[in-house]
């Protein structure tokens, strides 16, 4: 009897507890957690930012993007560009047009339609719309070369609707990149991340001004869709972050960022059927942005690794062909002489598989690696030849600068009355010049310039300048930077092959 009445006081016990465990599970102190471990439960820092915060909940999840956006959208600007654009049109008459008087006028004088017309100069502002992102507290702005090309004035607009007039420090076509620089100190400025470290299927947050200034700095949120994308036909060196954040006309030249808060890309176009958001938008990386900006603002062009190679991209049979693993790397095509590659003994036909301890998987990410090597670097570059793994060291060059600064370009217009363009074979057809010269060619000049005056003319290349060489539009760049109103100018000319000097006062 004792033995049974022990028995049920041990099962009514033991029940007691099973409950209490059950029902404790929907405590809210101990629902369960997102991304969290039991060394997390118990030891959770009281940190207010949202970057180094334990996520624990969807309300965590949710604050972390309110406090991201809050934090961010200050650095976040809104472009403002205008052009004018100046159109010669045509009227008949000056007096009595379309007026009662008019067939009085035409029995004496005739028709005003077959007088010769007095042309009139007449001026529209055409106004554009972008973003940018502060990224240096004393006011330099990063943003998409299409958004402020060809602007006559550039204003930036931050949150608190302050506005400052922008001066270009530099521009990147080839990246689509632009960086801005207004007069202004203590700006908040984004801290800038690590696009390399970017995974697929990671969230983001995109930060711009879509359709119209009204709707500035609206916060949309996405994924990375996938990264690497090239060949979209947007830039030359292309190597895109596309996301599914929804990205519209004027989001051009913002942010992109992570749940760290950091700006990982700028976002620069959408693919879109319409006009509007379907789900593809593409951002330059962060990593290249970087490059761009410094290399700008310290040179006042970007400065690129050259290797010397051409290079194509391997296919399935290709691979069987050369008996690779796989259909990764890049082909070694031809090797220019004297370049970097020939003296480190590439040769055609070797299959390049690794860069500064990088794998190569194709052309577009070799080609981005060597451009953003700055000259004189040493890398180790591994390679496949006739079946055989080999390693080389190769000390890389500097590509050839075939773009002027934007304030040398001012600076060439105010002197000089003229611009110039980097020699090459479209050029060399278009002005019947030799394609084995070097030098500039000037693509336009004001017949009201000193330049013009002394002879010179559209079409003429510029080979030397106070008696040194003009090889290429860096050289040229270096040769005008100190140029002043009263410096004698003594340019050797090339026209239609044929040498002359021209010499003038600026």
């Amino acid at each position: 009897m004792k033995m049974q009445k022990y028995t049920k006081f041990s099962l009514i016990f033991i029940g007691i507890v099973i409950g209490a465990l059950v029902f404790s599970q929907f405590n809210p102190a101990t629902r369960p957690v997102i991304n969290s471990s039991p060394q997390q439960m118990s030891e959770q820092p009281a940190i207010v930012d949202a970057a180094s915060r334990p996520i624990q909940s969807l309300q965590d999840f949710n604050r972390a993007f309110v406090e991201i956006a809050e934090k961010v959208n200050p650095t976040v600007v809104t472009v403002f560009t205008e052009k004018v654009l100046k159109v010669r049109s045509g009227y008949s008459s000056p007096f009595f047009f379309n007026s009662p008087f008019s067939d009085f006028f035409e029995d004496f004088f005739g028709s005003p339609y077959q007088r010769p017309q007095q042309p009139r100069e007449q001026e529209y502002r055409q106004q554009g719309l972008g973003s940018g992102v502060i990224v240096n507290a004393d006011g330099y702005i990063i943003t998409n070369n299409h958004v402020i090309a060809d602007a006559d004035t550039i204003q930036v607009r931050l949150i608190d609707e302050k506005t400052y007039p922008a001066k270009v420090i530099g521009t990147d076509p080839k990246t689509d990149i632009a960086i801005l620089k207004v007069d202004a100190k203590d700006l908040p400025a984004l801290k800038m991340g690590d696009s390399d470290q970017l995974k697929v299927g990671e969230w983001v947050l995109a930060i711009g001004s879509p359709m119209s200034p009204n709707l500035a700095h609206t916060v949309t949120r996405g994924i990375v869709s996938a990264k690497g994308r090239s060949n979209v036909g947007l830039a030359d060196y292309e190597d895109f972050i596309q996301t599914d954040a929804a990205i519209n006309p004027g989001n051009s030249g913002g942010a992109l960022i992570n749940l760290n808060g950091e700006l990982v890309g700028i976002n620069t176009a959408i693919v879109s059927r319409s006009g509007g958001f379907q789900g593809i938008g593409f951002a330059v990386p962060v990593n290249m942005a970087r490059h761009v900006m410094e290399s700008l603002i310290k040179h006042g062009a970007v400065i690129r690794g050259w290797l010397g190679v051409n290079i194509q991209n391997i296919n399935e049979t290709m691979a069987q062909a050369m008996d690779l693993e796989v259909s990764e790397g890049a082909l070694v095509a031809d090797v220019t002489k004297d370049s970097p590659a020939e003296k480190a003994g590439l040769e055609a036909g070797d299959v390049i598989i690794k860069y500064n301890g990088k794998k190569v998987t194709n052309v577009t990410q070799l080609r981005n690696e060597v451009a953003a090597t700055a000259p004189d670097t040493k890398v180790d570059i591994k390679f496949i030849r006739d079946g055989k793994t080999k390693t080389v060291t190769v000390k890389i060059g500097k590509l050839k600068a075939d773009e002027i600064a934007p304030e040398t370009d001012e600076k060439l217009e105010k002197l000089f009355g003229f611009t110039v363009a980097p020699f090459n074979k479209e050029l060399a057809s278009k002005y019947k010049l030799d394609k084995s010269l070097e030098g500039v060619v000037i693509v336009s000049i004001s017949s009201n310039s000193p330049a013009y005056r002394a002879g010179l003319r559209e079409g003429d290349m510029l080979t030397a300048m106070n008696r040194k060489k003009i090889a290429d539009m860096e050289e040229f760049n270096n040769l005008v930077q100190d140029l002043k109103k009263g410096d004698t100018i003594f340019f050797r000319v090339v026209r239609k092959n044929m040498s002359s000097y021209v010499a003038f006062k600026l």
